[in-house]
């Protein structure tokens, strides 16, 4: 049966456990014996640039058997106006799933509606579940549990808070989204995760101190996403007061761990002390998008056959 991945809200939380239990195990052994998806072919098709999304994926299909074929939009016919839907029915012919990495969340949706095979959200400007996983894998590993953990998320309300809130509301997860006003998370994708039932809670303040208060993790991104850099000016002066530095890290619990999706602008979101510090976890989180990619896969192509 085809399954896509395009928010972490598409699987149920029992699916997810299992998914980042898969990816612990795969984490603590070599790669799977007898390449379990040996002959298939996985596309990557990225209209925006990458750095972990792809190379993680690109080695995560090679270390599962199959074969990964890179495509850019400009180089195909997408980019030339042919629709998505008329690619995707194309491509789906082709291949055994297909990753997309682009701006408007419609048009992943649009790609997943005419394929037959597994798509998967590598980003869009709403969404980022494959971060999602490898964030709440490292949050696992790191802590042991995921329900009742206290999250400050201080930044941006963009697609990574999106994916946290779907998140932290399916796993009962307690989370804090500092950020100045009118830079809010998606207000649907927030509500949602404000009436999921259960007894963690999730809001939204102003005071990032409020927020990084006892919390057993604080995550942070860049202030202004990729794409959306003409959109920015006075941004910066705004998040002035959300940097996570010793300040703010002093107000969080004494084992409490440092988060960042990456790439980071060091100096702005984050100080340099902070992410090169004994509490980050910033680089086993990146080398995470490697064992949760493979998890993902391993269930929608072995599902799909």
């Amino acid at each position: 049966m085809k399954r896509d991945f395009l928010t972490l809200a598409d699987f149920n939380k029992a699916e997810i456990l299992s998914l980042l239990d898969r990816a612990i195990e795969m984490k603590k052994t070599s790669a799977p014996a007898g390449a379990p998806l040996a002959g298939r072919s996985v596309g990557l098709m990225f209209e925006k640039a990458s750095t972990r999304t792809r190379v993680s994926f690109e080695a995560a299909i090679y270390q599962l058997g199959a074969h990964s074929i890179y495509m850019n939009p400009n180089d195909i016919q997408l980019g030339r106006g042919e629709t998505a839907g008329d690619t995707a029915r194309v491509l789906s012919s082709y291949m055994d799933a297909i990753i997309i990495r682009t701006f408007e969340h419609e048009r992943v949706e649009e790609f997943a509606k005419y394929s037959r095979v597994p798509v998967i959200n590598g980003l869009t400007d709403r969404h980022h579940p494959c971060q999602g996983l490898a964030d709440l894998m490292t949050m696992l590993e790191k802590k042991g549990r995921l329900e009742g953990l206290k999250v400050a998320y201080i930044g941006d309300g963009n697609n990574v808070a999106n994916s946290l809130l779907e998140g932290a509301s399916m796993l009962k997860m307690d989370l804090s989204i500092a950020c100045p006003e009118g830079f809010e998370p998606d207000p649907l994708v927030l509500e949602k995760a404000m009436k999921s039932p259960g007894k963690n809670e999730i809001v939204v303040l102003r005071d990032p101190k409020e927020a990084a208060g006892r919390s057993d993790v604080i995550y942070t991104d860049v202030w202004v996403s990729m794409g959306q850099e003409k959109k920015s000016d006075g941004k910066k002066d705004r998040f002035k007061n959300y940097q996570i530095n010793d300040a703010l890290l002093s107000c969080a619990k004494p084992d409490a761990i440092v988060m960042h999706c990456l790439p980071a602008h060091r100096g702005e979101e984050i100080t340099d002390e902070v992410m090169d510090g004994p509490r980050s976890v910033i680089f086993e989180q990146a080398e995470n998008r490697l064992y949760s990619g493979k998890a993902l896969l391993e269930k929608l192509l072995m599902a799909h056959s």
